[in-house]
């Protein structure tokens, strides 16, 4: 998708391919041809262990049942008929008849194994498409269009098989012009999501409602702390949620309310500025600031690119501990195109960590007035 990171569920959650039928029939015949030579040049019976050990166990781990049933099944026979035929004066018979023994469970535990394995794969595909589903209704797809702006972007979770993060953002398109958020959760796992999903289902409702953007950062506070006391009772951790709420529409200036997130830089005709913005406490700590919320203005032109993120990229360190540097790397991107800066900065911060990778969630956005038609 572009100016998107995010891969598509069908890609990321493909249960293990087993291999085709002809491939499988070839390798199994190759490898018992293999361990019957072995086993008529030394005379003796020992080489037929390797094919018990491998053939039923790899087909197991990586074919369907029913290849797995017929591998297991052909194992059994070769080895049976091997050992019949090759010994016909009846000398060490119950050596012969454990090795039958052995070949005929290994060969139904190896069919249990594969049968076992397939209903966890499916089960597991089920619920990763599930999550799937409930990601595209949390975090909307980038890029997103909105009458005022066009949002690209790149969301990385730390964990890649994580679907959702601490990490969020979204657009609106209300009656008031377009409203932008970009947040970070404190703290990670299923209850950071939570929050998460709290701080989004606010924002999408209270920005159609509120006129201002000071209502609107009230109400995803309100939000927040709704969801603290519903944790609060099922035991789990309260959080707090930093947010910068960005207000778009016709005028070059646009407003914005920084809940002590990271600010925002504005690119412009080869240069990079950072807006001024008062830091506000986190949503949710409301109660403990000392000043009512306060909105900030900016300069916003036609032309110019608004690079949101969170402190997943700020805070990204090196090997030696040093933080990315942001604002320096920033004017070796400045010329990029808005679709393509956000991944060109996501893929140097992860070159600067090295083989660390980044420590925490990753979101970076850039917002660019719509072209007027």
């Amino acid at each position: 998708m572009t100016g998107s990171r995010r891969k598509r569920p069908g890609d990321t959650f493909d249960a293990i391919e087993p291999p085709g039928n002809a491939q499988l029939v070839a390798g199994v015949v190759t490898v018992t041809g293999l361990v019957e030579v072995l086993g008529t040049l030394s005379g003796s019976e020992v080489w037929l262990l390797g094919l018990l050990v491998f053939l039923p166990g790899a087909a197991s781990a990586l074919g369907t049942v029913r290849q797995t049933t017929f591998v297991a099944v052909w194992t059994a026979i070769v080895v049976t008929l091997s050992v019949l035929l090759r010994d016909r004066d009846g000398g060490h018979w119950l050596d012969r008849l454990l090795l039958i023994l052995f070949t005929l469970a290994l060969a139904a535990t190896s069919v249990y194994a594969c049968h076992r394995r397939i209903s966890r794969e499916h089960a597991m595909l089920r619920l990763r498409s599930t999550a799937a589903a409930m990601q595209r209704h949390i975090l909307h797809p980038l890029p997103l269009l909105t009458d005022d702006v066009l949002v690209n972007g790149v969301y990385e979770p730390l964990q890649e098989e994580r679907l959702v993060g601490g990490d969020i953002y979204d657009v609106v398109d209300s009656p008031f012009g377009t409203r932008v958020l970009i947040g970070d959760v404190q703290g990670k796992g299923l209850a950071a999501v939570g929050s998460a999903f709290a701080v989004i289902g606010a924002f999408r409702e209270a920005a159609h409602r509120e006129p201002t953007l000071t209502g609107l950062v009230d109400a995803l506070d309100a939000a927040v702390v709704r969801h603290n006391s519903y944790a609060m009772h099922t035991g789990d951790d309260e959080r707090f949620v930093t947010a910068l709420v960005v207000g778009v529409d016709a005028e070059t200036e646009v407003q914005a309310v920084n809940c002590g997130h990271v600010l925002p830089h504005v690119l412009y005709e080869g240069t990079i500025s950072t807006p001024e913005l008062e830091p506000g406490v986190p949503l949710g700590l409301a109660e403990l600031a000392h000043e009512p919320t306060t909105v900030g203005w900016f300069e916003f032109p036609e032309g110019a690119t608004l690079l949101l993120s969170t402190d997943g990229l700020t805070e990204t360190r090196s090997a030696d501990g040093t933080f990315y540097p942001v604002d320096e790397r920033l004017t070796k991107y400045v010329g990029l195109s808005p679709t393509a800066l956000p991944q060109a900065l996501h893929d140097d911060a992860r070159a600067f960590a090295g083989s660390g990778g980044p420590h925490d969630d990753v979101a970076v956005l850039t917002v660019r007035r719509s072209p007027r038609l």
